[in-house]
């Protein structure tokens, strides 16, 4: 049986088009997925745009600054001023700029204790270079294992009833709780690191 030319028309029409919706799909695929990948950040920023910190916990409340002392770039503000341990400040800079959001979801205000976050772990504030400022509260482990945390991200930003919940990794409550003592730098490396500066020409070494 031939088929009419209005069929192979339409045939024609419907192949043409499934191969520009296949063709489409393939090259807006990689770009659906890199967007995807950039929205799961916790924060869309750069670690060294990162110029000052604080830190609240139920215990104590930090206070950090930038310096432009390539070998002492932190120093402490609050509660002494005091040349803070790089290695740990970087450890959580590098998580604010690098960690990814696991999930999300909505929730009423009535459920913050749920969560942990009515009396959080943290409370962490920071600003960058160009004055833009964030904060990130953390709430308590999620489920058996508590592999994640739960936290709100830039809360006031949000002007609705509801709250929005992340889950983030638990390395943040390994790099908030924390003595005292260990976000300074202590004075034996502190002398090293005066040591190992190179003098200036023409200065004597002290």
């Amino acid at each position: 049986m031939k088929l009419k030319k209005t069929t192979w028309g339409l045939l024609i029409t419907a192949i043409i088009l499934g191969a520009a919706v296949y063709y489409y799909e393939s090259q807006m695929q990689p770009q659906k997925e890199a967007v995807a990948n950039q929205d799961k950040k916790i924060f869309d920023i750069e670690e060294k745009d990162i110029k000052s910190l604080s830190i609240k916990t139920e215990k104590q409340t930090l206070k950090f600054e930038k310096t432009q002392d390539a070998n002492q770039p932190w120093q402490m503000k609050q509660p002494q001023n005091k040349v803070a341990n790089d290695a740990v400040i970087s450890f959580l800079t590098n998580l604010l700029a690098t960690s990814e959001i696991e999930q999300t979801f909505t929730a009423s205000k009535t459920q913050k204790q749920e969560y942990g976050l009515d009396n959080p772990l943290a409370t962490v504030e920071f600003e960058l270079e160009n004055n833009q400022k964030h904060q990130i509260i953390l709430g308590k482990n999620t489920g058996f294992e508590g592999e994640s945390i739960y936290a709100q991200i830039d809360p006031q930003a949000q002007k609705t009833d509801a709250i929005t919940v992340s889950l983030i990794p638990k390395s943040f409550q390994y790099a908030l709780e924390r003595k005292p003592e260990d976000w300074i730098l202590s004075e034996s490396k502190e002398a090293s690191s005066d040591t190992n500066q190179v003098p200036k020409p023409n200065q004597k070494p002290e």
